[in-house]
């Protein structure tokens, strides 16, 4: 199938797809003409790309950890490989800071309100 093809049956713009291709997360074939060849396979892969950009992983760590995500139907799953526990709990850390960042924040910004 061709690019906008694929960007139909995902849902991802073709801008992404090319994107994620420049990063090694999806690997097309070619046509004789040099046309991106994609597969049904290519579907899946776009979803357990999808699956990790939503869960916060940036397109580095989702190519050393893409082999860990499986698709049962089309809700993704992530299969615990070497070091991904380790990664998601420092995404985690970092999220819950930024968090407290807000409420910290969000406190200050209710004690001027409340002076005024």
């Amino acid at each position: 199938m061709q690019i906008s093809e694929l960007a139909r049956a995902t849902g991802v713009s073709a801008r992404a797809l090319r994107h994620y291709e420049d990063r090694g997360l999806l690997i097309p074939g070619r046509t004789g003409a040099g046309y991106r060849d994609y597969s049904e396979s290519d579907v899946i892969r776009v979803a357990q790309i999808r699956a990790m950009i939503g869960a916060g992983l940036n397109t580095a760590t989702i190519q050393r950890y893409l082999d860990c995500v499986r698709v049962d139907g089309h809700r993704p799953s992530l299969t615990m490989c070497p070091d991904l526990r380790a990664e998601l709990d420092s995404i985690a850390e970092r999220l819950a800071a930024k968090q407290a960042d807000l409420r910290r924040t969000q406190q200050r910004l209710n004690e001027l309100a409340s002076a005024g």
